[in-house]
């Protein structure tokens, strides 16, 4: 239905949904604010602590690095703010910890000891602690230590490793894993500013997200400062520890990795000042001061994690080609989308993601051109697609109830590409440069700020839809956020690129062109992707055959392309693949990678007993994030 351009109804409808958004999430002030205790309905389910009653402010760690143990060891300090005269206990997020005692201050700065109860511990939450905060409180100490199968660390052997030389230590705080190795207020909903002495053996380095000279890094003193001036949330907290060098790529960008990977990892990430530039044409300086990213050992189990100052990558992006820098883009994008406005609760995962893939595509599009973003988004798409299907409705949903569930469980592709979708449906409503000056406006006036879905909605509405009267008509913004499945009119996109690759397939298949004959000079990883998923699922072991011969497909070092290729191979019983396969799940432990593989090998018998032999060998070397994925999946826990 066409809607005038002074019609009311939109208004009046757009004002009941904000309102039961409102009534949801709590209100629209802001979870950061002070002023007025934090709703029940804003509360974030994910977290025990209390910050309606006390806030912590700063944390302030010193933490020695046990390899031998596998444990850190020290304590964190507390500067905390009491919202509530009447509070009487701090409550803190914590996982698995050994808690050696808590002591708590007043201005005077003399510290006392007080009592404390760590409480029964939950398979998901964890365990909360409870401590005594007498009257006038302005810091709590405690002194803890980890267990050594922390869910936020992963301790590696020098086997595991680049190098092959040095062990390795590496944090994965996202989502609520922070409160494995630091006892903190761990939800997005609480951002803190923090500093840190770290020591280590001396022949290791430590870096984290937070500011540090690179020279320092280079030193190699054994004992490691770091300061973060900007409050963030506990989530964004890391932490490696590894024989790590630096090489700068431009005055504010560098690359820190173990010293075969480097130079390679360096060069592949050149294009990154050039990224940085064309965000901040966009959307707004960056803020954070540096941008350096950390390439940590293959058994990572996410391909990116956008720590501020220090994205953690995987080496799975290193194909030598620039092909897999997307994911650059995207950990650079969430230095706006998800670090500078952050989720209030895991709930709102999506304003993170699905504002960050947009700016990945805007950044692509910028830096590569528009047809190499167009090939990505069709990819990204065909993925959403893919999952969906399979997807339970209520998972489906961008503002996705995860009551009750560990949040990881929300980490599919709809916060991620659906969130993207109706971004970009609100784009192509409104304009380019209106939607644009829209989210320069968005993230200046959140920044640094948790924010909850309603609070998007209501800047939406006062700050586009009612200056673009037309939008409403053509956006379901109520569909989008609480609905399954994908509108009718979500975006649609066509690379003609991808057409070609299309008819390549098609005559190959028709048996016109053999493999050996195919147009293929010049195509990326986007082409071969495209062109593996147009093929049928179900194909000869002849046809298998003769993919391979023409293109090596089993030998390709492209992470994406093989993972895509052993994924068929399983499907058709194509056996010259089955030693690549055991050599890349027992080399790679990125959960984007696993998950299919695994999953396709447990459909059949046979499958089932490969994957359960090669998983007994790989399953020590995965994160026991992704551990615990393939346990459901191969072991049906």
């Amino acid at each position: 239905m066409q809607v005038a351009a002074d019609s009311r109804w939109w208004r009046f409808a757009f004002a009941a949904f904000v309102l039961m958004l409102n009534s949801s999430c709590g209100g629209p002030e802001l979870m950061e604010s002070t002023s007025a205790t934090v709703s029940a309905e804003r509360r974030d389910l994910h977290s025990y602590s209390n910050p309606d009653e006390i806030r912590v402010r700063h944390a302030a760690l010193d933490l020695d690095v046990r390899f031998a143990e596998k444990k850190l060891e020290g304590s964190v300090l507390l500067d905390i703010e009491r919202i509530s005269t009447d509070a009487e206990q701090l409550v803190l997020d914590t996982r698995a910890l050994t808690i050696e005692g808590v002591e708590t201050s007043r201005v005077d700065g003399v510290f006392d000891e007080t009592s404390f109860e760590l409480g029964e511990s939950d398979p998901v939450l964890g365990a909360p602690l409870r401590i005594s905060v007498p009257p006038e409180t302005t810091r709590v100490r405690v002194h803890y230590a980890t267990d050594p199968g922390a869910s936020g660390l992963q301790w590696l052997d020098p086997p595991q490793t680049a190098g092959k030389k040095q062990p390795f230590l590496y944090s994965q705080s996202q989502a609520i894993h922070a409160r494995s190795w630091i006892p903190l207020q761990d939800t997005p909903g609480v951002r803190v500013t923090y500093t840190a002495t770290v020591r280590t053996p001396k022949d290791l380095v430590a870096v984290m997200s937070a500011q540090m000279d690179p020279k320092t890094a280079q030193a190699r003193t054994g004992v490691y400062e770091f300061e973060m001036p900007q409050a963030i949330p506990a989530y964004l907290i890391a932490l490696a520890v590894g024989d790590l060098q630096f090489q700068a790529m431009s005055e504010r960008t560098g690359v820190y990795a173990e010293p075969p990977v480097v130079a390679e990892a360096a060069r592949e990430f050149e294009d990154t000042e050039k990224m940085m530039q064309a965000v901040e044409k966009l959307y707004g300086p960056y803020r954070w001061g540096r941008y350096d990213l950390l390439v940590l050992p293959p058994s990572f189990p996410f391909g990116g994690m956008e720590n501020p100052r220090l994205t953690f990558a995987t080496p799975t992006i290193l194909a030598g080609d620039k092909s897999l820098v997307s994911l650059v883009a995207h950990e650079l994008a969430h230095s706006w989308s998800g670090n500078l406005v952050t989720n209030a609760t895991w709930r709102d995962f999506w304003l993170n993601e699905g504002f960050t893939v947009y700016l990945e595509n805007r950044i692509q599009e910028e830096v590569f051109g528009p047809e190499r973003s167009l090939m990505e988004t069709v990819l990204e798409v065909q993925s959403l697609s893919q999952e969906m299907a399979d997807l339970d409705p209520k998972d489906q949903i961008l503002h996705v109830d995860l009551a009750g569930r560990d949040p990881d469980a929300g980490f599919t592709q709809v916060p991620y590409v659906k969130g993207m979708l109706f971004l970009t449906a609100l784009e192509q409503a409104a304009g380019r440069p209106a939607f644009d000056s829209f989210l320069r406006g968005y993230f200046d006036h959140f920044a640094f700020q948790s924010i909850t879905t309603a609070d998007f909605v209501a800047y939406l509405d006062e700050h586009l839809l009612q200056a673009n009267p037309g939008v409403a008509g053509q956006v379901p913004v109520e569909e989008w956020i609480n609905e399954p499945e994908l509108p009718e009119s979500s975006p649609v996109f066509v690379s003609q690129t991808f057409g070609q690759v299309d008819e390549s397939a098609r005559q190959w298949l028709s048996g016109e062109i053999p493999a050996g004959q195919l147009p293929t000079k010049g195509w990326t990883t986007q082409h071969w992707l495209h062109f593996l998923r147009a093929l049928p699922e179900e194909l000869s072991v002849q046809q298998m055959r003769s993919l391979d011969q023409a293109f090596g497909l089993t030998g390709t070092g492209n992470s994406e392309i093989v993972s895509q290729w052993l994924l068929m191979a399983v499907r058709n019983g194509y056996e010259p693949a089955y030693p690549r396969l055991e050599q890349f799940l027992t080399s790679v432990g990125r959960r984007k990678f696993l998950r299919p593989l695994y999953s396709e090998l447990v459909k059949t018998e046979q499958g089932r007993q490969r994957a359960e032999a090669i998983y007994a060998k790989a399953r020590s070397l995965y994160h026991p994030i992704a551990a615990d994925s393939i346990d459901e999946i191969v072991m049906g826990e």
